[in-house]
């Protein structure tokens, strides 16, 4: 994830840096479509990389996805460090995002099938903090070159991407395979022992077969009431386990994540800050890399608050901070038409969107699609939901500079409306999922329930029911007795 988040925010001081126009051919007004192309080709990249994760992710298993994505990076990190033309640039960046789509997918995935119920959500939210610490550190990587000029000021920056590849290549082989991958596969052994060390706790123990029990269960069921991917799009009576439902929703919050502006400020905030606001080169990439800093503070900030306070709660906290510094923004913008004083004020408010971004939407959009879907489905569900960001991203990165080049202050009135739009969405139709272990979720989808999830009061607290406690509790008490009643009979027959 550091090295995604570092990835996203290299390109910022790239599409900035003189000596990159002028070898590719970019400078003038007249070449911004192309260079928002060249940004935004990327997301593309990322978008198919996220369909192959969901193609043979199922097959390959969790470590194998990322280490084909981390090879694949590779070859378009060289391609593009190394870049002399515009048309290698376009392929270097494709072959780029189509690593880091299959890495982004299958990353999420793997962090959550291979924590604690309790520790879950706290290690995809830090995933996504160190994400944001990627970010940080290209950005003030990207100052300190400005000062120099000619190719090193955008290659270097680019060809760093190795050193986090070469980390991920050297410690992945050594990790564990996902336990309810390998359940999945018939390799019940393996998934035990994996269970157990995550648990720091013996394969026989009666809490593991009861995790072994439920695993196997939810795998039976869905598999006996799977809905065809030919068959999602209709209405069937038959889906016992709202797979379309649990498939958009998940997908969904990757949508308002990119509707909500980020990659705005991820991909052009030096431009933004240059051209809406009227800064320098040089104070924009030095404010670009101070808000970075405080963005990685607040966003690992997040993970110590997100099971107390729930997926729905961060977002809903999200949407209210990033609607208010889009107001702000806008009000200020239009006022700078007659003093820019004005202008200068709004980017203590473009501080205020990430800070409020990191505490909510960075984390859990990327946690909950991984959450809401079934084990079947969970490897298609990330990846469908992944897919749906970088589609959406691609959409947002294209029309930034061309939106602020042409209705200045008036671009920012569209993204003030969305995050007001997505909170009554989320308030309504958004379930919890913090605090309840993956098998509760397929639990809680057997019931058939409503899609309106603000009548019952379990579905929205952030406390785990306490019918998926008792049930649990039973299962732990009849296992115990099943080992304590085998462990008699063994010592019977030995006598």
């Amino acid at each position: 994830m550091m090295l995604f988040g570092y990835d996203q925010g290299v390109f910022s001081g790239v599409v900035v840096t003189p000596d990159f126009l002028k070898v590719h051919g970019l400078v003038g007004p007249t070449k911004t479509k192309v260079l928002s192309t060249v940004a935004a080709i990327y997301d593309i990249g990322c978008f198919f990389g996220a369909i192959l994760a969901f193609t043979v992710g199922g097959r390959l298993g969790r470590k194998r996805s990322i280490l084909l994505g981390t090879v694949i990076m590779a070859v378009g990190t060289v391609l593009q460090a190394s870049s002399y033309s515009l048309a290698q640039m376009f392929i270097g960046r494709i072959v780029l995002g189509l690593g880091n789509g299959i890495n982004t997918a299958t990353a999420p995935i793997w962090q959550t099938e291979t924590a604690q119920a309790r520790w879950r959500g706290k290690l995809v939210i830090l995933d996504l903090g160190l994400n944001v610490g990627g970010y940080c550190i290209v950005n003030w990587i990207n100052y300190g070159l400005s000062f120099h000029k000619g190719g090193i000021a955008w290659r270097l920056p680019i060809a760093l991407q190795l050193f986090f590849i070469a980390v991920l290549l050297m410690t992945i082989p050594w990790l564990p395979e996902s336990p309810r991958w390998l359940m999945a596969q018939a390799r019940e052994e393996e998934a035990m022992e994996v269970l157990a060390c995550v648990e720091a706790i013996s394969p026989e123990d009666p809490r593991i077969m009861t995790q072994r029990d439920e695993i196997k269960f939810s795998i039976a069921y869905e598999s006996d009431n799977a809905v065809p991917w030919s068959h999602l799009l209709r209405v069937n009576a038959s889906d016992n386990t709202k797979t379309l439902r649990r498939l958009l929703l998940g997908a969904g919050t990757q949508a308002m994540q990119q509707f909500q502006g980020i990659n705005i400020m991820s991909y052009y905030l030096p431009l933004v800050l240059m051209n809406s606001v009227g800064l320098s080169d040089k104070m924009a990439r030095l404010l670009t890399a101070c808000n970075a800093t405080s963005y990685f503070i607040f966003s690992c900030a997040a993970a110590t608050i997100v099971e107390r306070v729930g997926r729905r709660g961060l977002m809903m906290l999200s949407c209210i901070g990033q609607f208010a510094s889009f107001l702000i923004i806008t009000i200020l913008l239009y006022l700078a038409e007659g003093d820019t004083v004005y202008a200068t004020a709004s980017v203590a408010f473009f501080f205020l969107y990430h800070v409020a971004f990191g505490m909510g939407m960075l984390g859990v959009p990327w946690l909950y699609p991984t959450e809401i879907n079934s084990l079947p489905m969970r490897t298609k569900g990330a990846a469908v939901s992944t897919a749906t960001n970088w589609i959406t991203n691609f959409a947002i990165v294209e029309i930034t500079p061309i939106g602020i080049q042409s209705i200045g202050w008036k671009f920012w009135i569209v993204w003030t409306i969305l995050n007001a739009v997505f909170l009554p969405i989320i308030y309504f139709l958004y379930p919890e999922t913090a605090n309840r272990t993956l098998e509760d979720m397929d639990a809680y989808y057997r019931s058939n329930p409503p899609l309106i999830v603000t009548g019952d009061a379990d579905v929205i607290s952030t406390k785990r029911p306490l019918h998926f406690v008792y049930h649990e509790d039973e299962e732990v008490q009849k296992n115990a007795k099943e080992a304590i009643s085998g462990d008699a009979g063994y010592a019977e027959h030995v006598n």
